[in-house]
């Protein structure tokens, strides 16, 4: 499409939809209507146990790229780390734009960091690379799976203390209504469970209506989400960045990329909203990820800066479990940014990474497997289904 209303395929999550509206806005500085059409991803469908045993990326990916290749939509807006490292025929990065914070936070009810944990504290994430990268620094500690959106896994951390509190004061209500002394001034509380009630916000509200089987100290997610969510700050809970050195981001983490296939439509994202030191960068981590293949399968860190006439970039591989790990960082040269960053990964897999990689196929293979027979002989879906969506 060369003239008209631009149509934006994107997911229907209120992340996914806040970023496409920040597309939307970039892209009205060339004066084009933009309309953005909600499409239902297979990620969106699967079994939240599924995501992360299928072993490839795509799962939030494919179908909005479907819908570019069939001229329904002109381009798909997406988390740049959820996109798989090989494109369709026919479809390019129109535009990455410029980067959010790329790290991760820990989310905690009551405040501090990893180390104030007590020991045995259960730690909310559906992300590999996440669980293993807190096991490495705290091997103490439990991880849990945690998959949702951005709001609903914070509804989740909260929701045993606000269920608790609404326990207490039922029971206080109660109490004071079957007792025919009792004065209005003697009530425990000084608001009833309706007046309480009401004064709750709505995330609060959907928090108490969770059936939460696992309660948890504490859940890592993505800066980025929490703040293009404007979850960043709020009283339910605490809000703690992990250093970056240790709790190396996922590659892609905190940028946006729109994907396109009319040259025209290229053209006009591009000019418009591509940032070319995140492109730079982010291009660097993609690269550093095909040639280690690891996809989603295995726990892999890769996060890079432009910094003057380089690209500083840094590399963490570790097992599952995080007690093993291959990691270093190097300066690559800017002007030779892509065959540089495909020879790192290439001395990367001769230090150890290919084995922690294999290793961590071979347990998605077995649990695959295992699920298979316990569905039956179905097994999960086939094809390209991704990681949890880790934003």
């Amino acid at each position: 499409m060369t003239s008209g209303t631009l149509r934006l395929a994107t997911r229907g999550s209120d992340l996914a939809l806040r970023q496409a509206a920040g597309v939307r806005e970039e892209l009205s500085t060339r004066r084009r209507d933009v309309e953005l059409v909600e499409v239902e991803t297979r990620g969106d469908e699967l079994d939240e146990a599924l995501i992360t045993e299928l072993g490839r990326t795509g799962a939030f990916v494919r179908a909005l790229d479907e819908e570019v290749l069939s001229g329904e939509v002109d381009a798909a807006v997406h988390s740049l780390k959820d996109m798989p490292t090989d494109m369709p025929d026919g479809l390019v990065v129109a535009a990455v734009g410029e980067r959010a914070p790329a790290g991760d936070a820990l989310v905690t009810r009551d405040g501090g960091g990893l180390a104030d944990l007590p020991r045995g504290a259960v730690v909310g994430t559906s992300s590999l690379r996440r669980k293993a990268q807190v096991l490495a620094e705290r091997p103490d500690l439990e991880v849990r799976p945690l998959r949702g959106n951005v709001d609903t896994r914070l509804q989740k951390l909260v929701a045993p203390d606000l269920q608790a509190e609404h326990e207490r004061r039922v029971e206080a209500d109660a109490d004071h209504k079957g007792d025919p002394g009792a004065r209005e001034e003697d009530r425990e509380y000084e608001r009833t469970v309706e007046e309480w009630f009401d004064d709750l916000s709505e995330f609060q509200r959907t928090a108490l209506e969770y059936d939460v089987d696992h309660e948890y100290d504490a859940i890592v997610l993505a800066e980025a989400g929490l703040r293009r969510s404007d979850l960043f700050y709020r009283d339910e809970y605490a809000v703690e960045r992990l250093d970056r050195a240790d709790h190396v981001p996922a590659p892609g983490q905190g940028a946006v990329a729109v994907t396109a296939s009319d040259p025209d439509v290229i053209e006009t994202i591009r000019s418009a909203m591509d940032h070319e030191p995140t492109r730079v960068a982010t291009s660097v981590e993609r690269t550093v990820l095909a040639e280690l293949g690891g996809g989603c399968i295995a726990p892999i860190g890769v996060n890079a800066l432009v910094q003057g006439e380089h690209v500083s970039a840094r590399v963490r591989v570790l097992s599952a479990d995080g007690a093993t790990e291959v990691k270093a960082t190097r300066d690559l040269p800017l002007r030779t940014y892509r065959e540089a960053a495909a020879e790192f990964a290439a001395s990367l897999r001769e230090q150890g990474a290919a084995e922690l990689i294999e290793a961590a196929k071979r347990a998605a293979d077995t649990e695959t497997a295992k699920r298979a027979e316990e569905d039956g002989g179905g097994g999960p879906p086939g094809g390209d289904a991704a990681g949890a969506a880790e934003e």
